[in-house]
């Protein structure tokens, strides 16, 4: 009997509290609205930004929620005015949108949609509502326009990205975030030359992203920095050929080390933790004149960053940016990505070092928490 149009039953892993384990539970999730879509979630993975929003008292923490926002699935039902997907079409849902109608969308300098802007909203984009309720008819918030941690989902079409199903989900789900995020920002965001060197600080699951983009790029040099002597060997598998830990380094800074190592600074240098101390440390080894500084790492609400005003003016055109998904357009980049993978040019087995059934989520939580996997795949009926 086809559901189209109609409330689905279904399970879902809620959050119920901050920092409490999630709540397996039943919930309503209503048709979607028009220019949205309902999709089956084959699997999902848990992304530190989960963690971090998972344990907020205060705003952007909200509960309950569904969190989790890397993923992939199968369009069950589409709302009015959707023609890019159809019943069946195997998706991967993204938090940043991409309208397609605003001069962002349509320029190529950005992946920033003004139209539907991001924001760890607990609503749908569109229309500020959500369509989860528990049971009892109480409304459950959304979470960075996906909300993964069901069975099912509604997810603005400006949110997807149509991909080839023969794709194995557990890997395409990782170009939803953390993969995707690290290999565009050395792909789109610093747009790495070849023959150049990079600096990376944090080589989590999007630090040693960055490092597979350098390498696909060309670098020659990639620099892995982490306090966990364990990264120097998982950081080879992408490419990473020299490591500094920072614990070890003496009397420097390790800044100062990578200075002498590449004799100036290294090209490109990429924060992937969100400490605004990193940030510092990796711009103090970002070659003067033309190196490039890349903010990625999501720091705590309220962080700001300070820099001396006089090394600003001394670094010529050196330079900090952002980076918010790694520059990627989803529905343009998410395709080629995959064609590299299916061409065994891109690593994506390799991110996958955990694989669990939905029931077993909070698992998830204390595995990424006490660092013990890079990324850990729930399936939710395999």
């Amino acid at each position: 009997m086809s559901t189209a149009g109609k409330p689905i039953r279904c399970r879902a892993a809620v959050g119920r509290a901050p920092g409490e384990p999630l709540v397996m539970e039943e919930i309503m999730v209503a048709p979607p609205m028009p220019r949205e879509v309902r999709i089956r979630i084959i699997c999902t993975s848990l992304c530190h930004t989960d963690v971090s929003i998972w344990k907020l008292k205060d705003p952007p923490g909200m509960f309950p929620r569904i969190f989790g926002h890397e993923a992939i699935g199968v369009v069950e039902s589409v709302g009015e005015d959707v023609d890019e997907v159809t019943e069946g079409d195997t998706v991967i849902p993204i938090f940043v949108s991409q309208c397609g109608e605003c001069e962002d969308c349509r320029s190529k300098k950005s992946n920033l949609c003004s139209k539907l802007p991001f924001r760890v909203s607990p609503w749908m984009p569109r229309y500020d509502s959500s369509r989860f309720t528990d049971l009892k008819g109480e409304v459950i918030y959304h979470f960075m326009n996906v909300s993964s941690f069901s069975e099912y989902t509604v997810v603005d079409v400006a949110n997807l990205a149509k991909i080839d199903p023969s794709v194995p989900p557990n890997k395409a789900c990782l170009l939803s975030c953390a993969v995707g995020t690290g290999v565009g920002a050395a792909w789109k965001t610093a747009n790495v030359k070849e023959g150049s060197t990079v600096a990376i600080f944090g080589l989590g699951s999007v630090g040693l992203a960055v490092a597979e983009g350098a390498r696909l790029c060309g670098a020659t040099r990639i620099i892995g920095v982490d306090v966990n002597p364990d990264k120097k060997e998982i950081g080879k598998k992408f490419g990473v050929t020299d490591f500094v830990n920072p614990g070890n380094c003496g009397d420097k800074s390790a800044s100062q080390l990578i200075n002498e190592m590449t004799g100036g600074g290294a090209d490109y240098c990429f924060e992937c933790i969100g400490v605004a101390a990193l940030v510092k440390e990796a711009y103090a080894c970002c070659r003067n004149g033309w190196g490039k500084t890349v903010v990625i790492g999501v720091a705590r609400p309220g962080s700001e960053l300070g820099v001396n005003f006089q090394d600003v003016l001394d670094g010529g055109g050196k330079s900090v940016m952002g980076s918010v998904y790694g520059g990627i357009k989803a529905k343009f980049d998410i395709p080629i990505l995959l064609k590299r993978y299916l061409d065994k040019e891109l690593q994506l087995d390799e991110f996958v070092t955990h694989e669990i059934q939905f029931d077993e989520i909070n698992k998830a939580f204390d595995l990424l928490i006490e660092g013990q996997c890079l990324r850990c795949v729930i399936w939710m009926n395999n």
